[in-house]
Formats: structure tokens, C-alpha cells, sequence
């Protein structure tokens, strides 16, 4: 005998006639970003104390599933990444909240938050392909467990569940998204669905789905993305699912920012319009560790720097800038209530005063890198190929020299190796899709030891290379002659812990209590930085950012030990400061038409 199915729970959030329902009243979504896993646990609290101090009445987060689940097989939902903990500290502090599972998420994250264990194997991510969606039904089966529950027709905060994010501006597989929207239900989602994408005909046409609500994400001009979506959708009301209020940086570039008056103007623009809205990002937060993504201008990549600032209201640390103010001042009359109503605006937590340490000598770079077994291969394997997601890979074969100059030629690098000659550093090549990395090797006429130290960057987060795989992908010759007979080192530098930091450059910082930090390691170099045996991100010279964000819960009173993996230039000392350094700033004005998508490349700066 079959048992009865439940009854579909009827969703909280409805329309009618242009206009948000919630429980038959009308409701305007105001909205917040934050992103739990770019926030130390413990201060989730905080910073969602701060959101709703904004005069939002709902945040939304995404799910990065790579976070989650970094080793097929094994998904992990405790500390840092207790998902069901973080929506309930939202709820309790009376905020609705909209979730974003993906399984794309883009968001500046590494492969878009997709595993790269996935992505080794699947050649069609973001589609129909068995492979694929076989791999999204087993996460579903593993994630929504988590959700379900805190939906609130079941007495939670969860009110809105996004399919996919922005698939039009990546693909048209409609079959896929239909299956998406039909596998969240299946599992138990009765809220509202909808789906973002750029206020266009051809993003939009690529990303709806039948029987889900539309949204728009864009950066300005809300009447035009107002008017598109009424024309694609009549009656439907008009959600702009992510409002860009500011940006993200790539390594090499300036800073980005918004003025404030720019933005709180679009702001109020999409407010006058009777619209909903999400402020992307309320609260930006860290790339922590190596999780930071990536985009590609055609021919090099372009990975994003370790802060996640945004220039958001709410700054990285958790103070709170003059957009604060302004969005309180927009915000709060569209829900009904008064800057009197609203909590008290937060304070600024406590702060390291400046101090500086000396660097320890350390290893050398090779000996740090090459510990551990070798695995030998006749050729170059890539880091899909060895089952290592991020960090470094150390090449090592022997190579017979002439007694005159040769050239080392480098086919398929992805994404920068760092070159020695029995040991001798002797330049970097660095990835360039046009054409393949060349270094002049000094004629020795004699064999010689080759060591390539090969360093994946944030993986393509948005657009056609999502997916692509690291480290060496073609061969290695010298002149015409390829090289065979690898041995291969793995650093997975994000999982190391204080055992793995033995003999790594390090100085000890005293200080009386926690606090929030900012370090420096001043001097040229591209550089990896830990505060107690938590990698904290890359911190590369070249800018625009200076300082890394280390928030109190990582510091303990007395003795703290910073560690430094220098790649090219080792440096003498650590600074502490109570401030941040972004760099040099840029004005981002969105200068292309309406919907092209701010998380990829795409987008423009004048």
C-alpha cells in the first residue's frame, strides 16, 4: 500500500496585481546580501545585527557548494559551515530570509561554487548532461534536508528559494532549468521560486521558467529594467534581486567604489518605483583561504583579491560607512516604520593599535613545497589529474642543457609557475592564452634539474571557462624536445595546518585581548598569510589590496604567530593595523547596457 503524499504547503510570499503578498497583505522585500561563509562564525550575529540595523527586513545568502562539499563524498555542515545555524540567528533577529542554493552560484567564488571534483569530469556543467545533474540530485539529497525545515510554513525565516542564478547569461538549456525548479520541489520547497537575471531579452528569454517568478539584477537604471521585466512578465511585481552598490577587485587593478550618493540615488529610484529589492552586498565579508574566484579578459585570467569589501554599507570589519545612513534614511519609510524603530546604529567593534614584528628565518621556498611522497607520471599531470583542488603544484624533471641558450616553453599553464635550475630561481611564467609561456634556460652543457612551482588561482567563477582545469594542461620543452618523466608535489596549501607551517617564515605578535586586525607584510612579493594556523588569503604586492582583514575570533590573548610563505621575494616583517589598506581607488560606473552580468567580465568601468 502506497502512502499518501503530504499536501504542498502554500508559500508565504505571493503576488497579485504587481505587488508582494505575504500571508495576503501587501509586502515589499527589502533585502540585504551576506554570504555566511565569507564571515567568521563567530560573528554571524554581528554583522546580521548590523544588516538589520539597515532598515532591511530579509537578507539572502548563497549556498557555495564547493564549501560545503571540497571531497566528493563527504558534505560538511559544522562550525563555519552550519548553514541551518546562520538562517536561524537570522530569523531569531526577525529578518525573512531568501536562499540562493545554486548549485552555480558565481558570486566572485572559486568555480562559481561548484566542486572542481565535479567540473574534472562533467564537460557540460550548467546542463542536461547526466554527469552533471546526477551530481546536483545527490547534493540536493544532502543539502535540502537543511532548508526544508526552516521554511516558514513550517515556522521558519526561509521565504524565498532562487533556481540557478543568471543562467541567461551563461546558457539556453530551458530542459535544465525546468529539472532545477521541479528537483527543488521534489524535495520539499513549497516557497516562492524565482529566477535573476539582466534586464535584457536575450538574458531573461535564456533564464526564466515557466510558473517562477522573474527578477532583474542590475546597477542602475532601474526604470529601464522595471519596463523590461513588465514587458516579459505583465502582473508580475518587480523584484531587483541583486542591486550592485559597489564592487569587487582583481589583483593588479585599483579599488573599486561607488559614492555613496550614486548609490543611495538608484536606490531610492528602485524605492520610488514600489519596488523590492536586494542590496548586493549589504555586508561583503573575506574570500578566506584560497577561496576567492576569477574572471578571464580573453586571453589572461584576472583573480580576485582576498577582501570582499564590496564597498558595501557594512565594511568588511563591520563598520559601518556613510551608505549606512542613507539606506536607513531610504529603507525604513518603505517598511512602515521609523529610524526610531530600528536598532540602535552599531558601533565599531575593538581594534589592534599598530605594532610590527620580525620575520623568522625560514626554509627555502623548494624544500617547504616538495615535502611529502612524489608522484611520477611520463608527463605533466594537471591538478584534477592529482586530485588537488587549489594551491601548489611542484614539476620537477631532469633536463639535458646544451652549452648554448635554449628556450623553456610551457603549453597549457594555468595559471603562473615559478622556474629553478637545479634550485636557482630564474623567473615566472605566467599564463596567457594567446600564446605559450617561454623562458630563456642558460646553456650548461649538462643535465640539470628543472623545478616548475605551479600556482592555481581563483578558478573562472562566471562565463564560458567555469570549469577549466589547473596546472600544467599541455607539455614542457626545451627548444623542440619535450620533457619527460615528472615528479609532482602537492601543497594544498588551504588544508595545511600548524604542523604543515613548521619552518615557514613567522613572528610572534603579543597583544592583551582579541581584536580586530589588519596585517601587512611590507616589500615586493606574492604571499600567503596565516594568523594561528588559519589561511587567511593571498596578499600580493602588485595591489590594489595591502592589508588582509584578521578578525578577532582568530587572535588569543598573549603570544599569536603570523606565518608568511613568500613566492618570489621574502620579506622581514609583519605589521598590525587597525585599519584597512584597499589601495588606490576607481569609481565603478556601470557603462554598458542594462543586464550585463556584474559578477563576470563582462561589465565595464569608465
Amino acid at each position: 500500500m502506497t502512502a499518501a503524499k503530504a499536501p504542498r504547503l502554500a508559500p508565504t510570499l505571493t503576488w497579485q496585481d504587481g505587488e508582494f503578498l505575504k500571508h495576503g497583505r501587501t509586502h515589499r522585500i527589502l533585502s540585504g546580501s551576506i554570504h555566511y561563509f565569507r564571515i567568521h562564525p563567530d560573528l554571524w550575529e554581528d554583522r546580521l545585527r548590523r544588516v538589520a540595523a539597515t532598515g532591511f527586513n530579509t537578507v539572502d545568502t548563497y549556498v557555495a557548494w564547493n564549501f560545503h562539499e571540497p571531497d566528493e563524498g563527504s558534505p560538511d555542515f559544522s562550525g563555519r559551515r552550519d548553514l541551518a545555524r546562520f538562517v536561524t540567528i537570522a530569523g531569531d533577529l526577525g529578518l525573512d530570509v531568501i536562499v540562493r542554493p545554486g548549485p552555480y552560484i558565481c558570486a566572485e567564488w572559486t568555480n562559481g561554487g561548484l566542486p572542481s571534483w565535479l567540473t574534472a569530469r562533467s564537460r557540460a556543467p550548467r546542463s542536461t548532461e547526466p554527469v552533471y545533474q546526477d551530481a546536483v540530485a545527490r547534493w540536493f539529497d544532502v543539502l535540502l534536508p537543511h532548508l526544508v525545515p526552516l521554511q516558514a510554513g513550517h515556522g521558519g525565516p526561509v521565504v524565498a528559494v532562487q533556481v540557478e542564478n543568471e543562467y541567461g547569461s551563461y546558457g539556453d538549456d530551458a530542459a535544465h532549468l525546468t529539472w532545477l525548479r521541479q528537483a527543488l520541489c521534489d524535495r520539499g520547497v513549497t516557497e516562492l521560486l524565482y529566477t535573476a537575471d539582466g534586464p535584457t531579452e536575450v538574458l531573461l528569454d535564456a533564464g526564466m521558467v515557466d510558473g517562477t517568478l522573474a527578477s532583474a539584477t542590475f546597477g542602475s537604471r532601474a526604470e529601464e529594467a522595471h519596463a523590461m521585466l513588465r514587458s516579459r512578465r505583465p502582473g508580475e511585481p518587480f523584484l531587483c534581486a541583486e542591486f550592485w552598490n559597489g564592487w569587487f577587485d582583481h589583483w593588479g587593478e585599483n579599488h573599486h567604489v561607488r559614492s555613496p550618493e550614486s548609490a543611495a540615488a538608484t536606490l531610492r529610484e528602485i524605492i520610488d518605483l514600489g519596488s523590492s529589492v536586494s542590496v548586493y552586498m549589504a555586508h561583503g565579508g573575506t574570500n578566506f583561504g584560497l577561496w576567492a574566484g576569477a574572471n578571464h579578459d580573453g586571453r589572461r585570467i584576472q583573480p580576485t583579491v582576498t577582501s570582499y569589501d564590496s564597498d558595501a554599507p557594512i565594511g568588511e570589519d563591520g563598520r559601518v560607512s556613510e551608505k549606512f545612513g542613507l539606506y536607513r534614511d531610504i529603507l525604513t519609510p518603505a517598511t512602515g516604520r521609523t529610524v526610531d524603530e530600528l536598532p540602535a546604529r552599531p558601533s565599531t567593534g575593538a581594534r589592534h593599535a599598530f605594532s610590527s614584528a620580525p620575520l623568522s628565518r625560514g626554509a627555502d621556498l623548494l624544500s617547504l613545497v616538495t615535502r611529502g611522497p612524489a608522484t611520477r607520471a611520463a608527463r605533466p599531470l594537471s591538478f584534477e589529474e592529482l586530485c588537488v583542488d587549489t594551491g601548489l603544484v611542484t614539476y620537477r624533471s631532469s633536463v639535458t642543457l646544451p652549452s648554448h641558450d635554449v628556450h623553456l616553453t610551457v603549453r597549457g599553464l594555468h595559471d603562473r609557475a615559478y622556474v629553478f635550475l637545479d634550485g636557482r630561481a630564474l623567473g615566472t611564467l605566467e599564463r596567457d592564452d594567446a600564446e605559450p609561456a617561454v623562458l630563456t634556460l642558460p646553456g650548461l652543457d649538462a643535465v640539470a634539474e628543472l623545478t616548475l612551482v605551479v600556482e592555481a588561482l581563483g578558478r573562472v567563477n562566471y562565463g564560458p571557462l567555469l570549469g577549466e582545469h589547473k596546472g600544467i594542461l599541455g607539455g614542457v620543452q626545451v627548444d623542440r624536445r619535450l620533457v619527460h618523466t615528472w615528479d609532482h608535489h602537492l601543497a594544498a596549501l588551504d588544508r595545511w595546518d600548524v604542523h604543515d607551517l613548521d619552518g615557514i617564515p613567522h613572528a610572534d605578535i603579543e597583544v592583551e585581548a582579541p581584536a580586530d586586525g589588519w596585517l601587512a607584510v611590507p616589500g615586493d612579493g606574492d604571499r600567503f598569510v596565516w594568523l594561528n594556523g588559519t589561511l587567511l588569503g593571498r596578499l600580493w604586492s602588485q595591489g590594489p589590496q595591502q592589508r588582509l582583514y584578521a578578525p578577532a575570533p582568530l587572535w588569543r590573548p598573549g603570544a599569536n604567530q603570523v606565518a608568511v610563505l613568500d613566492l618570489t621575494h621574502p620579506a622581514t616583517y609583519v605589521e598590525v593595523h587597525p585599519d584597512p589598506d584597499f589601495g588606490p581607488s576607481e569609481e565603478y560606473v556601470e557603462s554598458l547596457p542594462t543586464g550585463v552580468d556584474a559578477s563576470g567580465d563582462g561589465a565595464a568601468l569608465d
